[in-house]
């Protein structure tokens, strides 16, 4: 709770609104808004909303959710996080920790001999996307044209088109991709 003080406290002076002011906007006392920032006294869930309503922010916000993506921005390759694997034996890996409100996603895909990216990487929300070959080789398909990529070449594309990325090589083959998460 006391992390959530100072978040109010940062954000309010960073709008260079002053205490008795936010007190007035929320409807409480200005000895409360000092209590809540200093962990004295804790917020209801309405005081708390209608707080991050007058600090142009939200509740998440305050509360920290996002805390781990701010603070630890980096992410170590023993935490890599498994996220699926497909009947060809594609496998998924998130390079990034959980955000909700992140406007992209990175991942690697290890394709073992002969696997594809169906059921991984779909068209279900159009957006763009782009792909990075970092080992082996693949058969790229966007609509009907086919695009062999080797180590080092890079795929740019709007995923509203049917696609297909297939592992051509004769062992275990890696594909950095990154998805953007806002709709085209």
């Amino acid at each position: 709770m006391h992390r959530m003080g100072e978040r109010i406290r940062s954000t309010r002076e960073q709008l260079g609104i002053q205490v008795i002011d936010l007190a007035g906007m929320i409807g409480v006392t200005p000895s409360l808004v000092s209590q809540i920032e200093r962990a004295k006294a804790f917020p209801s869930i309405l005081t708390l909303k209608k707080i991050a309503d007058a600090l142009q922010t939200t509740v998440g916000d305050l509360i920290g959710e996002n805390a781990t993506f701010v603070a630890k921005p980096f992410l170590e390759a023993k935490e890599r996080k498994f996220v699926k694997e497909n009947k060809t034996g594609t496998r998924l890996y998130l390079l990034s920790h959980h955000n909700p409100s992140k406007q992209m996603d990175p991942f690697v895909l290890q394709f073992a001999k002969n696997s594809d990216s169906s059921e991984i990487m779909t068209t279900a929300n159009p957006r763009q996307e782009f792909c990075y070959v970092l080992k082996g080789s693949f058969r790229a398909i966007l609509n009907t044209t086919e695009y062999e990529l080797k180590e080092g070449d890079s795929f740019y594309f709007n995923s509203s088109q049917y696609y297909l990325f297939t592992n051509i090589d004769d062992e275990e083959a890696e594909l950095l991709w990154i998805v953007n998460q806002m709709k085209i």
